[in-house]
């Protein structure tokens, strides 16, 4: 729900962060940082991603009163882009090393940025390359792939993007990882890759728990098989409510535009997890 209340909190929270960061900006500016942050974290929580809304929204309340006009707007929030992602990184830090959590899900979900039959036209995107399969879905995209790591609890720690066509299993690679000793990654089949395995296991103490076809080379145990079942369950979640805040498309001109929009999402949904009502 929209409530001033909780606009107000996810400001707080994101300039302690960037307090924190000892994060510096012009005292002359009329906009902050943390008030251009706050306002795309809005259009992607409440207006779908639509920015020039929650833009006029949070002016028109009185919360921004001085916010900028839509151009300027749009070039203060893509010079900041890689600021966005580190105060992600800091909120994954902490549930990383500070509350201790030793269990994850790791998944992919895939974003098109145009329907099959308008590929010939995108302005964003060229090659064979970002030409994807969903095979949960049965049915063929045009965009990337968003890996995404996730708590027990489904609040992510870790994500990235790769071509639409590249396997998870390679995919993984990509990945930081970076996650306490002796932790657990819960993983469905398609991330099998018995080399990326062994070697978390021998130089991170990362065991992948990846969940076993009947025709694996390495088996498990019903209970084994039972508890990846049950912990798959939490990211497909986790990926429904963050694919919930979409709009049908997702309007940029830029590629790197509309990856900050989805960069967006993934930060949006985890700070509302994360911060009260």
């Amino acid at each position: 729900m929209l409530t001033k209340d909780k606009i107000i909190g996810i400001f707080c929270f994101i300039d302690d962060l960037l307090k924190t960061s000892k994060h510096y900006e012009d005292s002359r500016r009329r906009v902050s940082d943390s008030e251009i942050i706050t306002t795309a974290v809005v259009s992607s929580l409440y207006f779908g991603g639509h920015q020039d809304k929650a833009r006029q929204f949070m002016k028109m309340t009185g919360m921004i009163p001085g916010m900028l006009d839509k151009s300027r707007f749009n070039r203060r929030l893509h010079r900041i882009a890689e600021l966005i992602y580190s105060l992600f990184m800091q909120i994954s830090y902490y549930f990383k090393y500070i509350s201790c959590e030793m269990s994850y899900v790791l998944d992919s979900f895939p974003v098109a940025v145009c329907d099959n039959i308008r590929i010939a036209n995108s302005k964003i995107l060229h090659g064979k390359q970002w030409h994807g399969k969903q095979t949960s879905m049965r049915r063929y995209f045009y965009g990337v792939k968003v890996q995404l790591l996730v708590t027990k609890d489904g609040i992510p720690v870790e994500f990235g993007f790769v071509p639409g066509s590249e396997h998870d299993s390679q995919a993984l690679k990509k990945l930081p990882m970076e996650l306490p000793a002796e932790s657990e990654v819960f993983a469905d089949s398609a991330y099998t890759n018995y080399e990326i395995e062994d070697q978390l296991m021998e130089t991170d103490l990362i065991a992948l728990k990846v969940h076993r076809k009947s025709n694996a080379k390495r088996t498990d145990s019903v209970s084994a098989a039972f508890i990846k079942e049950y912990m798959r369950k939490r990211i497909e979640t986790t990926i429904s409510e963050i694919k919930g805040l979409f709009l049908r498309k997702l309007h940029a001109v830029t590629f790197k535009g509309w990856l900050l929009k989805i960069t967006l999402f993934v930060f949006a949904f985890t700070l509302d997890k994360i911060i009260p009502n």
